[in-house]
């Protein structure tokens, strides 16, 4: 699996103004590749995510899944919003097997592998219980768990932990990559916290003003300790890429 962004633009029409959110981005992920996109709000980071989720597209440039252009949502780009945007009226297994029923398989067949992703996100227990029945966390876990359901070789995660309070987005943050180690997907997950990034990331792209300012490797072996001298020298230097003016960007090398 190869996914390519190569001189990607993106504006929108706002009282007759133009407002350019995205400027030339460029970068590829590979095969089983933890990628975390890390910027201030209204960087683009959203907008990136969602032309690679295909539910829109840019004004110029490429994006490629495995050499193909990607038009429109695909089952092989699964999405993790920050609201977990859960359907009220079904219960959580029946959530996560929508997916693959609208797909085409049989709703026995569906809700067996919609079991079987609960156990992974470990909620089998609640899989007749209703999404108000749940914490914040346990519902984005059943939005992980269906996102999962449909097999994406690449997920998309848009702060899927935002709205969660600190203890539980730890949690989460610790649970998604037990089962990303398993499931060897793809990962692209947008977030604001330099820590969160570091944490998780493989990689680390970092965005401002709708551009990709640095594309940074992270040298630590997981579990991830944040007082390590590594883990600390990276915050600081992220934090004054995303601090800095043009002209201190260019003198970081950015």
């Amino acid at each position: 699996m190869s996914l390519v962004i190569k001189q990607v633009n993106k504006s929108y029409q706002s009282n007759e103004a133009t407002k350019h959110v995205l400027k030339n981005v460029s970068f590829s992920a590979g095969e089983n590749e933890f990628v975390c996109i890390l910027g201030h709000s209204g960087c683009g980071k959203s907008t990136l995510l969602n032309l690679i989720a295909g539910f829109s597209s840019q004004d110029e440039g490429i994006i490629e899944v495995n050499g193909k252009p990607i038009e429109g949502p695909s089952k092989e780009r699964g999405v993790v919003f920050q609201e977990h945007a859960l359907f009220p009226w079904y219960t959580v297994i029946e959530n996560i097997a929508l997916g693959p029923i609208l797909g085409g398989q049989p709703k026995a067949k569906a809700l067996e592998m919609a079991f079987e992703y609960l156990v992974l996100v470990g909620l089998a227990e609640c899989a007749d219980q209703y999404p108000s029945q749940l914490s914040g966390g346990m519902k984005q876990r059943v939005g992980i768990a269906r996102a999962l359901a449909n097999k994406p070789r690449i997920l998309l995660m848009d702060e899927p932990f935002g709205a969660l309070d600190i203890l539980t987005r730890e949690t989460m943050r610790k649970e998604l990559l037990s089962i990303w180690m398993q499931l060897q997907t793809t990962v692209l997950f947008v977030t604001h916290s330099i820590s969160e990034a570091i944490h998780l990331a493989d990689r680390i792209l970092v965005m401002k003003d709708g551009e990709i300012k640095a594309n940074i490797e992270v040298p630590l072996s997981r579990p991830r300790d944040e007082e390590s001298t590594t883990f600390l020298r990276m915050a600081k230097d992220m934090q004054a890429l995303l601090s800095a003016d043009n002209q201190k960007l260019k003198a970081l090398g950015g």
